[in-house]
């Protein structure tokens, strides 16, 4: 009935997980519903995580429930992994319908759909360009990958959209924004007070739509990691560019 081996049962009678059972006359011991319940529900804990220490603080707790509230907390146990399955399996046929409707995932993925459709829009855009891609476009492809995880954990966030028009709308926002990366690549050697900083910041937030969201991080902690990923040049042209947007910001 709960799907162990009798080699488990006996393991979990010697470390005093489960109460061993009273034997009848014969040698055998007698099972009962609520023994195979709280077996079921040793191992549903497991497998959700719980180490054995874990499950047996929790069956020291429902000692004193009777068998109503233990079937009812293992039905909650499973209907809570029956959502989780739902969800995962939801999120699994959007990544496949991305791959068969772009031909594959993008290199960041599993990413947000829409974030999925920002990057396969920004890839189109700049198909024609024959200039080699920007190393700072790779490494903001994966900061957004990171600010859109975030934003998933939080909530929708509703800062994509603004920014793939801004950057997909018409070939001259795709040119403008495939140049930009390659300013920051310029900055990579440059020293943070270089006059171009200053430039590349303004040009940055001019292209950016006024619509979007500041929504800057405040954890400095994130900040300056984020900072480190970059030359010191390019991090200045980041702070630069939160400064400009909060500054704008009604």
């Amino acid at each position: 009935m709960a799907g162990v081996s009798t080699r488990t049962v006996r393991h979990y009678h010697r470390i005093g997980l489960l109460p061993e059972p009273a034997r009848q006359p014969n040698g055998y011991r007698a099972y009962g519903l609520r023994d195979a319940v709280e077996l079921a529900r040793v191992r549903r804990l497991t497998e959700l995580g719980l180490s054995l220490d874990e499950v047996r603080d929790v069956l020291a707790e429902d000692a004193g429930k009777d068998l109503a509230e233990i079937l009812a907390e293992l039905d909650a146990d499973l209907a809570r992994q029956e959502e989780t399955i739902r969800r995962r399996r939801a999120r699994l046929r959007d990544l496949l319908a991305q791959a068969e409707a772009e031909g594959s995932l993008p290199p960041e993925a599993p990413v947000s759909p829409a974030l999925a459709t920002l990057f396969a829009d920004f890839d189109r855009a700049t198909a024609h360009l024959t200039a080699p891609e920007p190393e700072s476009l790779a490494l903001d492809r994966r900061l957004l990958a990171l600010l859109d995880t975030s934003a998933a954990a939080s909530g929708p966030g509703d800062w994509l959209g603004p920014l793939a028009e801004a950057f997909t709308a018409d070939p001259e926002a795709t040119r403008r924004a495939y140049a930009l990366y390659a300013r920051l690549d310029d900055l990579a050697h440059a020293a943070p007070d270089d006059p171009r900083v200053e430039e590349t910041a303004r040009a940055l937030v001019a292209l950016l739509p006024r619509d979007l969201p500041a929504g800057a991080p405040s954890d400095s902690a994130f900040l300056d990691a984020v900072y480190a990923g970059f030359a010191p040049a390019q991090a200045a042209v980041l702070r630069r560019v939160i400064t400009l947007l909060k500054e704008r910001t009604p």
